[in-house]
């Protein structure tokens, strides 16, 4: 399979080299394996035209000009606020074209944000994507046409493959090589690169206070209030009178803006707190549940676990670090 990764001033350097790098270890196992066979992958790293980017962390790097290809890989761009990715998206119009007549002809896959850049190229309207977990509200509101599946690492609609966050490029390499060659070739590269080749969800990542942060806004305050009070049982009045507010003009205007509820929120921010405790602590999951302001342990079980896809003691299993604080 002939791939390009575009390259473009401000990209992910990781995911453009890392997935080049992925594709070169499956090409030196396959070789290891069945030394007359040709190698699985051509990689290169191409432009809108041969030259010289700069990537995010500003590195230099030499790109190619378009030459054919079978997949088409696009890589996330660097941001600091919403502001940042519409200004991105607007500097990249030869790429957006690039891309539109790459899936013309040809497969086409984005790691991280470069989902942003297909669904801008119009290319996932009617489809769904994924893309990273912090991106996945602002891409659903900037493009209603495309079904955001926001827990998902890998979505395949047709011959469209997005990818979730950063390091996602690994979970398409697999799958790459899955398709092209072979599960036996995927495990081994794999095991090699220390990548998990088993299914997984973003939403064991996912952190909401990421996606708060990126404006100030009425919902950024009430998750600000939520904070200092975890513990404490959810009531909409105490909440709307903190505000000075009508419960029903609260409820009005956190939807507006969120398109959900107040007790959804805390619902997340419970789980987020929780699972600081859970990997930081040696607070028992009754104790933890208490913590975070559940007072039934099953309840909060089901919550988490419906947020997270792991049981509390699942996830404290894999992310507990070593040296941990008891309280």
């Amino acid at each position: 399979m002939r791939v390009a990764i575009l390259a473009y001033d401000g990209c992910m350097g990781a995911e453009v080299l890392g997935l080049s790098d992925v594709l070169l270890v499956a090409n030196r196992i396959s070789a290891l394996r069945t030394p007359d066979a040709p190698a699985p992958f051509s990689v290169a790293i191409i432009g809108t035209r041969a030259g010289q980017i700069r990537l995010a962390g500003g590195a230099q790097l030499t790109v190619a000009a378009p030459a054919p290809f079978d997949l088409l890989v696009v890589p996330a761009f660097d941001f600091n606020n919403a502001e940042d990715i519409g200004a991105a998206l607007d500097s990249l119009e030869e790429e957006k074209t690039l891309i539109r007549h790459a899936a013309e002809q040809r497969k086409v896959a984005s790691i991280c944000g470069g989902s942003l850049l297909l669904a801008e190229a119009g290319i996932l309207d009617g489809r769904q994507a994924t893309t990273a977990w912090a991106l996945a509200g602002e891409m659903a509101r900037r493009y209603p046409r495309v079904e955001v599946v926001p827990d998902a690492v890998l979505v395949r609609d047709g011959e469209i493959v997005t990818c979730g966050a950063f390091t996602a490029y690994g979970d398409l390499a697999l799958q790459l090589i899955r398709d092209c060659v072979g599960t036996s070739l995927a495990r081994a590269v794999g095991r090699f690169s220390l990548i998990d080749h088993s299914p997984r969800s973003q939403a064991t990542y996912l952190d909401h206070r990421f996606s708060h942060k990126r404006r100030e806004s009425f919902a950024r305050a009430v998750s600000t209030w939520f904070e200092k009070r975890l513990a404490e049982r959810y009531r909409l009045d105490t909440l709307a009178d903190a505000f000075n507010l009508s419960s029903r003009t609260l409820l009005r205007r956190f939807r507006a803006e969120t398109g959900r509820s107040p007790l959804d929120m805390l619902h997340d921010l419970r789980v987020e707190r929780a699972k600081l405790l859970l990997e930081t602590t040696t607070l028992s999951v009754a104790q933890v549940a208490a913590e975070v302001g559940y007072l039934d342990v099953a309840t909060f079980s089901r919550l988490f676990t419906r947020r997270t896809h792991l049981t509390p003691a699942a996830f404290r299993k894999r992310f507990q670090t070593a040296d941990v604080t008891v309280f």
